[in-house]
């Protein structure tokens, strides 16, 4: 047993508010220096291009290339890594691509259009983006489940081109990465990473081709170089520790909770995992398997930081109390770990993705379960969605009126036009008023 304090709370004191915003806050704007740092860089790799690259992934990854050309990966390699991988887990990637896949094929938006009475046509026409690129850590955090969910969406909105980025420290290769980069149809992939690698996606250097679009995961530079490359190019979000929220009834095996707890406060130190339930007594069997199954885990260390400070049990009055905290919190990922989900989820608003049943851990989400784990965090999930094929399509109106729509939406467009002071807007109109 190893004693672990995670504060406790309940919806009933007088200054629950207060202490929830305390355990909730999170300040994801870098300091100054590290925005001076990726300034920097930025600056460095619009200027010197590939030779900025090269020079900054020597000192930052430990590596020691001469040019571009030592650090892009074939796509021979790509398919010997996706060749060589025992049939195990060969196995385990191509059964998560195919779900991943299948999901999000559901996703895909088509171009419409309507004609009007008079003839006037409008709609909106769906395209694909051009070219995107793809962010995966590498080194001790390399998460081939992140390529799968990164590229695969990318792939079935029909994006042209799809250029990976992967820093490898020290000229560590993750071959699990490497593969799933070939499964998922991978066009390039370069072995950089840092605020340098996302300068070269966003502006492009003689190697490195500029996207239309940045997606993936990183620590706090490549966070903050995303923040400062939009604009010039889009980005998919910025994204906080994660964080894993549980609502439950006090009736599942409290082991499965502490694990299920676990599963994202082993990410790193500033992850969070919350657990509300109206049963005190839960709470406390909870906190007993917390303290004996904490011993077991390879990363403990960051699992008790984790949970001594952003973790929280917190009691509740009731399921629906549970399900008014939840929306106030807004999390990554929700476990509605109940007798009757489907009764709950009608009042559950805000979350990044929700985990209905006892049955359902948080985990199958992240690797196999379909929909994509790449979720808003710290509180976006109340005006943003997780990743998907809708992200890599774009959409343009399409308007076509007729001579007589013309007309008379012409008399329209001109009394607004004038109304605005925009003469020039109210006689381009009128020009095609009919007689």
């Amino acid at each position: 047993m190893t004693q672990v304090s995670i504060k406790r709370l309940s919806s009933s004191q007088s200054d629950f508010a207060q202490q929830l915003d305390a355990l909730l806050a999170w300040e994801s704007v870098s300091d100054k220096r590290v925005n001076q740092v990726v300034e920097d860089v930025i600056t460095q790799v619009k200027a010197r291009g590939d030779q900025a690259l090269v020079d900054y992934t020597n000192q930052f990854d430990r590596m020691q290339a001469q040019s571009m050309a030592e650090l892009e990966l074939s796509t021979e390699r790509l398919a010997k890594a996706l060749h060589d991988l025992p049939a195990e887990q060969r196995a385990a990637l191509e059964a998560a691509a195919t779900r991943v896949s299948q999901y999000h094929e559901r996703q895909k938006s088509d171009s419409w259009r309507y004609v009007e009475a008079d003839g006037t046509h409008l709609g909106q026409q769906v395209t694909p983006m051009d070219r995107v690129g793809i962010y995966v850590p590498g080194g001790k955090a390399a998460y081939p489940s992140s390529v799968l969910m990164n590229a695969l969406p990318a792939k079935v909105a029909g994006v042209n081109e799809i250029i990976m980025v992967v820093p490898t420290p020290d000229g560590v290769v993750n071959e699990l990465v490497l593969a799933a980069a070939a499964l998922a149809g991978v066009d390039r992939v370069f072995t950089i990473g840092g605020a340098q690698a996302v300068a070269a996606l966003a502006y492009g250097t003689e190697t490195v081709p500029k996207v239309d679009k940045i997606v993936g995961p990183g620590n706090i530079y490549v966070a903050t170089a995303k923040r400062a490359v939009f604009g010039a190019v889009g980005i998919d979000m910025i994204a906080g520790p994660s964080e894993i929220l549980v609502i439950c009834d006090g009736k599942t095996n409290p082991d499965w909770i502490a694990m299920d707890l676990f599963s994202q406060a082993e990410h790193d130190e500033d992850a969070q995992s919350i657990l509300l339930c109206p049963d005190e007594h839960y709470l406390n069997e909870v906190q007993s398997s917390i303290e004996k199954l904490l011993p077991t885990m390879e990363r403990q260390a960051i699992i008790k930081t984790s949970l001594e400070t952003r973790a929280a049990l917190i009691l509740v009055a009731d399921l629906a109390e549970a399900a008014h905290i939840s929306n106030r919190i807004a999390p990554e990922h929700l476990e509605l770990s109940v007798e009757d989900p489907e009764a709950l989820l009608p009042s559950i608003r805000h979350a990044g993705a929700i985990f209905m049943g006892r049955y359902t851990a948080e985990a199958l989400g992240d690797y196999c379960a379909g929909p994509n784990h790449v979720l808003p965090t710290s509180g976006t999930a109340r005006f943003s969605s997780p990743l998907g094929v809708y992200d890599f399509q774009k959409r343009s109106s399409l308007i076509m009126f007729s001579p007589e729509g013309a007309s008379e939406m012409g008399k329209v467009a001109s009394i607004l036009a004038r109304g605005e002071s925009l003469t020039a807007h109210a006689r381009s109109a009128e020009y095609r008023i009919l007689d």
